[in-house]
């Protein structure tokens, strides 16, 4: 899962969640998708963009044009930076200030769900679609909230990878009880050659597809497409995700 919001460490101890972020996030069918669309696009923001790993796929797969990665971790953008022809910044979403810069807008790896409070939902949206050129698409996916996939996070069902060092890692979750339409986790990341296990609690919000598009209605978006998969296909209440394209009107 590893899509908890990012909080910093003391610069004292390793950053395990910068530092294995990638490992747990190798590159998937969503990545894909969301490439497609960046290619695409002239300007593009990556908000939440981690380690800037699709920012960093996007130039190297020819991209020629602006490319902006957010994220309010400086550990993440340490490694984003690799890269020094993209623009980083350090900020969360809804402090970020751009004036209709960006022909698209994404937010991957179910960053989106970051966003627990409606206040900072709201001010988060605004603050994208103020990103946006008229026109311009924010791109994003969710959860479903039909699909209760939380309830087998937890330390029964631990995960184990294998990073480039070859240092196995453990992960294991444990969810608190719903809250309304938030979650709770708490994830666990260990391996044997570290000295103790790296401890991160966050909060996730499941927005249903009613919610979701009042709230984004409300900040001045109209929904072009919602998909369940991949694939791509057309949303069902049976599908586990909600992969969201809206525009700004």
């Amino acid at each position: 899962m590893n899509d908890l919001g990012q909080s910093g460490q003391d610069g004292q101890k390793p950053n395990r969640a910068a530092e294995t972020y990638d490992t747990f996030n190798a590159w998937a069918p969503s990545d894909d998708f969301y490439l497609v669309l960046m290619l695409d696009a002239g300007a593009v923001l990556d908000v939440g963009c981690g380690t800037g790993t699709l920012l960093h796929r996007a130039r190297r797969d020819g991209h020629a044009g602006r490319l902006c990665g957010i994220d309010p971790d400086p550990a993440m953008l340490d490694r984003a930076r690799r890269r020094t022809d993209i623009q980083w910044v350090l900020s969360d979403a809804a402090s970020v200030r751009f004036d209709q810069e960006f022909d698209l807008a994404v937010m991957a790896g179910h960053a989106f769900q970051n966003f627990v409070t409606d206040d900072d939902l709201r001010a988060s949206l605004a603050a994208i679609r103020s990103a946006l050129v008229d026109g311009g698409r924010f791109a994003f996916e969710t959860r479903n909230p039909l699909v209760p996939g939380w309830e087998s996070w937890n330390p029964d069902n631990p995960f184990e990878v294998v990073d480039a060092d070859g240092t196995v890692i453990r992960a294991s979750y444990e969810t608190e009880p719903i809250d309304g339409d938030v979650v709770t986790v708490t994830e666990t990341l260990s391996s044997p050659s570290w000295d103790e296990p790296y401890v991160e609690k966050g909060k996730l919000r499941f927005l249903g597809v009613d919610a979701l598009s009042a709230f984004l209605t409300e900040a001045g978006f109209t929904i072009d497409a919602q998909y369940g998969d991949w694939v791509p296909s057309p949303f069902t209440p049976v599908a586990s995700e909600i992969i969201t394209i809206a525009r700004r009107v």
